[in-house]
């Protein structure tokens, strides 16, 4: 399927969720690795972060976005390292994935369980 007429957040979006179901079946140490990656490059590309930042802040106070939805856009070098921690912070955690929650028997013996699944597609 073609990503033509998305804007490009839109197709990003969209891509990430098509690459979900691969990514949802990477091993712990895989998605780990992956977490620690993203947090190092958002401390690595801040100032660039910060820089294109500044553009959509400029263009959302032109178009007249309420002043609490910028406030939630804005990103500086503080916010982008709470985001960063919270990437590691959550690479220390234990992976849900496949964890059964709980299950029964059912009177004709089917067993029945409650197995936590990838989340999808999360954008910060």
């Amino acid at each position: 399927m073609t990503n033509l007429n998305l804007n490009p957040v839109e197709s990003l979006a969209k891509r990430a969720k098509e690459a979900s179901f691969k990514l949802s079946q990477l091993n712990r140490d895989v998605k780990d690795k992956a977490l620690n990656l993203m947090a190092k490059d958002l401390i690595d590309k801040s100032s660039e972060i910060v820089k294109a930042n500044e553009i959509d802040i400029k263009n959302a106070i032109e178009n007249n976005v309420d002043k609490y939805l910028i406030d939630r856009l804005t990103l500086n070098e503080s916010r982008i390292k709470e985001v960063a921690k919270g990437l590691s912070e959550i690479s220390q955690l234990k992976d849900p994935v496949g964890e059964v929650v709980r299950g029964w028997i059912q009177p004709n013996g089917l067993e029945i369980e409650q197995i936590r699944v990838p989340l999808g597609v999360v954008g910060i």
